[in-house]
């Protein structure tokens, strides 16, 4: 295979050339973050989510060098309407600003906002129903959770 002996070779040093540098290798955006941020603590059954996932995927952050603070916001939305009038499907929409502070010198080292959203049934019964909401509101908030930690590992934490 000519490409694999020549042409990969070639791809490895550009991206070495231009600065890249793997999330988890030595110095690497993961590797600095991993058990060094605190995350605010929850307030509720989706923050207890969110920050469960965070940790995590981040770490405890023992002596910590960062603390990460969010804010969610999630709102439903109807999408199929039956004959009689009922709505039988629901999107979750949802959405995290989040704010990563240096605690040594309380510099704001990143922010931004993330979104998605789910969706469930409501077809069944009201324990069915009840229960496709929870496990929506769940998978929306991990997803979140997720979305922020990747945000998190793809800055410059200079």
């Amino acid at each position: 295979m000519w490409w694999s002996r020549h042409l990969l070779p070639a791809l490895l040093l550009a991206l070495a050339a231009c600065g890249f540098q793997p999330v988890y290798g030595p110095g690497g955006t993961g590797t600095r973050l991993q058990n060094q941020v605190l995350v605010s603590e929850p307030d509720d059954a989706d923050s207890y989510v969110v920050t469960r996932q965070l940790e995590q995927r981040l770490g405890r952050g023992a002596p910590a060098a960062y603390t990460l603070e969010y804010t969610l916001a999630t709102r439903e939305e109807g999408l199929a309407v039956d004959r009689q009038g009922y709505t039988t499907r629901f999107n979750l929409l949802g959405k995290a600003d989040y704010t990563l502070t240096e605690i040594a010198t309380g510099r704001v080292v990143t922010s931004g906002s993330v979104d998605s959203f789910t969706g469930y049934s409501a077809t069944g019964t009201t324990v069915a129903t009840l229960a496709s909401e929870r496990d929506a509101r769940i998978r929306l908030m991990t997803i979140l959770a997720d979305e922020i930690v990747q945000r998190l590992l793809s800055s410059d934490l200079g």
